[in-house]
């Protein structure tokens, strides 16, 4: 594991350290070129939460629970951004890694580290190849991040390999409900199903390159990998909820449909 602060080169999914798929160079440069302005616009919302929140709508870790008891607790954020979980669960006694594809996100970590007064290992890699020991974590997980932005027929091999025995894999994602719902052109969900079901894979909006398995998929990864299903948490906004991701109407939507996804799983 690199000393806190330092940063690896990323790694290949199909062999570790030898380059970028096709998707993840993508990604990589659009979070590059947009980081700042995710942070500018994004940065103040999380803030406020103070970083111990999940989704669009900052619902908070100590209602929803989702992580447990994580004190102590070796812990990789698997896609961090500028590293706010991070840092909030360092405050609070954990030891975490943050990983991330984007060097200009981990700029922004190291930044907040900086004014937060705490230190821990940055590693600059993607979660399809990460460049760490087997079994070296507690705890994997994200807040969207990798499990959203990778491809999970990677991913998930990569955090069940990462995990200790009765190691916990937990991350939010948009649901695969909305998913099916949300025109690749539009910026909100409609009421009508949009996209096919079957076949549900690669997300690609012109923008970045997302993922997505329908149900049964997911669950048949995560048990193809020695991962059991603890829960999936489908979280409501309050109506008076607010965000800086996504527009009142989207509220309104998510309201009656779950717009985001928690899935909690438990290495076997």
């Amino acid at each position: 594991m690199n000393e806190a602060g330092a940063a690896t080169d990323p790694g290949d999914p199909n062999g570790r350290g030898a380059g970028l798929t096709a998707h993840a160079a993508h990604n990589q440069s659009a979070w590059d070129a947009t980081s700042d302005e995710y942070q500018e616009r994004n940065g103040a919302f999380l803030d406020a939460s103070g970083g111990l929140a999940w989704g669009m709508y900052q619902l908070p870790e100590d209602e929803l629970r989702i992580l447990g008891d994580f004190a102590g607790k070796d812990i990789l954020e698997f896609g961090c951004g500028a590293a706010q979980w991070s840092i909030a669960l360092a405050r609070r006694g954990a030891r975490p890694v943050g990983l991330d594809l984007s060097a200009r996100q981990l700029e922004h970590a190291r930044r907040l580290m900086a004014e937060a007064g705490v230190d821990f290992p940055l590693v600059h890699a993607s979660a399809e190849s990460v460049p760490l020991p087997d079994a070296s974590f507690d705890i994997v997980f994200c807040d969207h991040g990798a499990m959203t932005f990778a491809d999970p027929y990677h991913t998930v091999p990569e955090a069940a390999r990462l995990l200790r025995p009765g190691g916990l894999l937990a991350f939010s994602h948009i649901s695969t409900f909305a998913t099916a719902c949300w025109p690749l052109d539009a910026d909100e969900p409609t009421e009508n199903l949009a996209l096919d079901y079957f076949g549900m894979h690669v997300i690609d909006d012109g923008e970045t390159t997302s993922f997505q398995l329908p149900y049964g998929e997911w669950i048949r990864l995560f048990r193809a990998n020695g991962l059991v299903v603890e829960d999936l948490v489908e979280p409501r906004p309050d109506a008076d909820a607010t965000t800086t991701y996504r527009s009142a109407e989207t509220l309104g939507w998510a309201r009656r449909w779950p717009i985001e996804s928690i899935w909690r799983l438990r290495r076997a």
